[in-house]
């Protein structure tokens, strides 16, 4: 008899089941007390103690030093089973582990950083055993780990575009399957598609496929609804359409948590009962009649919330929907709203702040923050009582109060002479304004604009200090944890540097 090409132990193979391939013993071998005997040294075999005994083949552990680069550590069996139970491929079996090991190991911790413990990251425990059990799914997670492969060795896309055209393919017979077109595995399926068409620069198929996953969100019962199933596919769904169309696609609940859309945290809904729903008078005395009262309930909730915060460490999740929430609400039906500027720079400012905090996830945000800059800077300007010029596409009455969006999204941006009044009073608030608009700005064309009304406004102010800043801040919404102070105090720091360099971005 031909010696055996087989990994996985004597014990697991006589009964067809999958081994974690750990050495001396595996865990189910452990577990039963056998022996357990490799007719091959395993490929991923270490020298380590005996793990935890897994429960189930895609069970993840995580070692006592922290979060581990390698499979093993992982204890991921299905990925490196000798029996191949994944989902077949056109793609050769060696090179189907090595994008199973991209995904697992790097592509759910670096481009998707909502959770970097093993042990919660849903791309980990929720995605994972979805995609091992849906044909499409797993040809579309696959697609993720090829493109990143290809696009680092710069030597085309000819595995990518196999894989994408069979993600397709499978991807349609779920559809045309009234019993499969609602799973939760294919919304991922169509909204995963949608990124890799945008990030591609093939924004129509992007757009087409957010369309159709929001038909399939609708014949759920709405985002609300997919929530209660699963979380991530919720996320993924309202962020990531949101980021590719420009402007929110779902609604949300209201206040007190009522409705089928996007449903506010926990923490939200506590701060409600305590009422006041208005920021401290003194802080906004030029805005009274200026404010949207839907844009102030959300301030003020933030400022609650924040102040909640202030001792504890926030899970990048609760950041997320956090933000999630407060742009959808923000944005959902802005145009519609017929405020001031200085009440919409509030809207624009809340949007960039919220987005600075949570980073990127899921899907870099670049467009979106740099529309919300454009934005901004537009309604300053109008704000401004001698303000010389405006940005270009100019229309009194318009949407966005008279700054045109670009094909690109973006407003066209042109240098002012104006003074960096912000509102009547110079209030607090254009300490808080200008220094998040400046911090979204990095690596923008409005970066100096900011920078010199800062200068300027430092000056009228009398504010030499960081600690001045945050007399300021003081009763606004301000999440004073050093992890993100410093992504705001760096970079006001850097302006009164010598030379006024542009700091780094520490927004990532």
């Amino acid at each position: 008899m031909p010696p055996t090409l087989r990994r996985s132990c004597a014990a697991c193979a006589r009964i067809k089941h999958s081994c974690d391939l750990r050495t001396p013993r595996c865990s189910r071998c452990i577990k039963r007390g056998s022996e357990c005997a490799y007719a091959n040294e395993p490929l991923t075999a270490v020298t380590a103690a005996p793990a935890p005994v897994a429960t189930r083949s895609t069970a993840v552990t995580i070692p006592p030093t922290g979060r581990s680069t390698s499979l093993t550590s992982l204890n991921i069996a299905s990925t490196v089973d000798p029996f191949d139970t994944y989902p077949p491929t056109r793609l050769g079996r060696e090179h189907v582990q090595r994008l199973i090991h991209g995904f697992l190991d790097k592509i759910a911790f670096q481009y998707y950083p909502l959770e970097l413990n093993a042990c919660s990251n849903p791309f980990l425990i929720s995605w994972w055993p979805m995609a091992l059990g849906d044909a499409a799914l797993f040809h579309v997670t696959l697609q993720t780990a090829c493109l990143d492969e290809e696009l680092r060795a710069r030597r085309g896309s000819q595995m990518s575009d196999l894989l994408m055209a069979d993600s397709v393919a499978l991807l349609r017979r779920k559809v045309d399957d009234g019993s499969l077109a609602l799973q939760d595995g294919t919304l991922n399926c169509v909204i995963t598609l949608a990124a890799i068409e945008f990030g591609k620069g093939n924004v129509k198929l992007g757009e087409m496929h957010v369309e159709g996953v929001k038909k399939l969100v609708s014949l759920r019962g709405g985002i609300g609804s997919v929530r209660e199933t699963s979380p991530l596919t919720a996320r993924m769904v309202s962020w990531v359409s949101m980021l590719i169309m420009g402007r929110p696609q779902f609604e949300t609940q209201t206040d007190g948590g009522l409705g089928p859309g996007i449903p506010p945290i926990h923490e939200w809904l506590v701060v409600g009962i305590d009422g006041d729903e208005t920021l401290d008078a003194s802080q906004i005395s030029a805005l009274h009649d200026d404010i949207d009262p839907e844009v102030n309930t959300i301030l003020t909730r933030l400022r609650k919330i924040f102040d909640r915060w202030k001792e504890g460490a926030v899970s990048p999740t609760r950041l997320h929907d956090l933000t999630c929430y407060v742009v959808h609400r923000l944005l959902r039906h802005s145009a519609d709203k017929k405020t001031s500027p200085a009440g919409e720079a509030l809207r624009y400012a809340t949007v960039i702040y919220m987005l600075t905090l949570q980073g990127p996830t899921y899907f870099p945000h670049v467009n979106l923050m740099r529309q919300m800059v454009s934005r901004l800077v537009c309604c300053l300007d109008q704000c401004s009582e001698d303000s010389e010029t405006k940005p270009t596409g100019a229309r009194s009455g318009a949407d966005n109060h008279g700054c045109e969006d670009a094909p690109n999204g973006l407003v066209e941006f042109q240098e002012t002479k104006s003074p960096p009044t912000t509102f009547h009073d110079r209030s607090s608030f254009d300490v808080w304004i200008l220094l998040v608009g400046m911090v979204g700005a990095i690596g923008t064309p409005q970066y100096p604009w900011f920078a010199q009304r800062w200068v300027e406004l430092a000056q009228i102010l009398q504010v030499r200090s960081w600690d001045d800043i945050l007399r300021h801040l003081n009763g606004l919404p301000w999440l004073s944890a050093e992890r993100w102070e410093r992504i705001f105090r760096e970079p006001w720091e850097a302006i009164f540097a010598p030379g006024h360099p542009e700091p780094p971005d520490l927004r990532v």
